[in-house]
């Protein structure tokens, strides 16, 4: 069980190169003791590829991305740059994917949006057949992959695949033909009652191992605690309006994105984390909403490595990381 954190972090607006300024981010993150640095996905810059050179250039860290839209990418695509990341951080990347916000996407590239749940399947078939080391020859609804060229790439082979999913069916799909899944906004009581059952079901019956359970959370240590709280409800506050969303939150009984968020000193927080692994995370990945400067970046980030290294996060170790500040 370990601490990752999500960059951006929300600190690099007067950066005048913001892959170096991610990459030097990546050195304070290892040198931290953070477990895993994870890249997001949106219009600008591109995930895969800063996590592959974040990776390369800061060994000793795991690298991810948290998540990369299947729509409108091939899955060849994705599969031959994931591969080339794996090889790039010698085995310390992690794929991950998601069907992206329909909303947001389709306006954005003009294309029409796909079924979900079955580009979801199909595109984890041929990202599956392709990360294992086959040759792929699949004809689907929404996908088809017949490269009469190999894909394979040689050292990128063993990449480990997740999906950003909250939904039966796609908790289902990310069950039987992935690692595993990465959360958002999914709380303790929607982990434990929903996510894990339904996710862990789904890969006994496919035959897969325990999958891997990425809750990506919300925090920020602070002594301001009132004013991160309000960015922080400004940050998320479109979260609420999102139907995937708008179901975890009601499964955990809050009313808006920023209850979920934790904030707070050294042991708040470290308690928060602790939830999210008693219902069954098997990482926590710390994201920033409401985080306003590098100081407080560096001290969530000091407890995120002090919380790795305690590796089984025992209440008793969580109870004393931080005491010193």
């Amino acid at each position: 069980m370990t601490v990752g954190v999500m960059l951006p972090a929300g600190d690099t607006g007067g950066a005048t190169n913001l892959v170096e300024e991610l990459l030097r981010q990546t050195r304070q993150a290892r040198d931290a003791g953070v477990g895993s640095v994870w890249f997001s996905q949106l219009f600008d810059h591109d995930a895969i590829t800063l996590a592959a050179l974040a990776g390369r250039e800061v060994p000793g860290i795991a690298v991810g991305t948290a998540a990369v839209p299947l729509y409108p990418r091939h899955p060849l695509v994705l599969a031959s740059l994931a591969q080339t990341a794996q090889a790039a951080t010698g085995g310390r990347f992690t794929l991950g994917v998601g069907l992206g916000v329909q909303t947001l996407l389709e306006p954005a590239y003009g294309v029409d949006y796909p079924p979900p749940i079955g580009h979801l399947r199909e595109s984890l078939t041929v990202l599956r057949q392709v990360l294992r080391g086959e040759q792929p020859r699949f004809t689907g609804r929404t996908v088809t992959a017949r490269p009469p060229l190999p894909t394979a790439v040689p050292g990128g082979g063993d990449v480990r695949l997740i999906v950003a999913a909250m939904g039966t069916q796609a908790l289902r799909a990310a069950g039987e033909l992935a690692d595993g899944t990465v959360t958002y906004l999914a709380g303790p009581r929607s982990l434990e009652e929903h996510i894990v059952p339904q996710l862990c079901r789904a890969a006994a019956r496919a035959g897969r191992p325990q999958p891997r359970v990425v809750a990506a959370v919300p925090a920020v240590v602070t002594d301001d605690v009132e004013v991160v709280r309000q960015t922080a409800a400004v940050h998320l506050g479109a979260y609420a309006s999102l139907p995937s969303y708008r179901k975890v939150l009601a499964r955990e009984g809050v009313a808006h994105p920023a209850d979920l968020a934790l904030v707070g000193d050294e042991a708040t927080v470290a308690a928060g984390i602790r939830r999210y692994f008693d219902a069954g995370a098997t990482e926590v990945v710390v994201i920033h909403a409401g985080m306003r400067s590098a100081r407080e970046r560096l001290r969530t980030w000091a407890l995120a490595g002090e919380l790795t290294a305690a590796a089984d996060l025992r209440p008793a170790a969580v109870a004393g990381v931080g005491g010193g500040r």
